[in-house]
């Protein structure tokens, strides 16, 4: 497995979050409107920024003990079980810290 290829990906998308997340930041930082309707609108949209803000956090987090596991030499097994992690799982999500198996167990 090529650890250093995945490696990269984490980095990269983390930065593509830590992009996102600033952009959320700044969009909720702004200025309120002062017509009380456009101020209803702008809270819903402040209501989902914070979601997507949320899912970003979470999911830095899974990066960074994605990284940890790189750095220790665990990358690509299964935390739960020990077993290998399948290449296609983790093309699909590469900071995933379980096999399928284990994942569905999860559910």
């Amino acid at each position: 497995m090529d650890t250093m290829r995945y490696k990269a990906l984490l980095e990269g998308r983390k930065a593509e979050i830590l992009t996102r997340l600033q952009k959320i930041d700044t969009d909720l930082g702004r200025t309120r409107n002062p017509d009380s309707q456009d101020r209803a609108m702008e809270a819903e949209n402040d209501e989902v920024l914070e979601e997507f803000g949320h899912v970003g956090s979470d999911e830095i987090k899974a990066i960074d003990a994605a990284l940890q596991r790189v750095a220790d030499g665990t990358f690509g097994v299964c935390v739960k079980c020990g077993d290998d992690i399948a290449e296609e799982r983790l093309e699909a999500v590469p900071y995933t810290p379980f096999c399928k198996t284990c994942a569905a167990d999860l559910h």
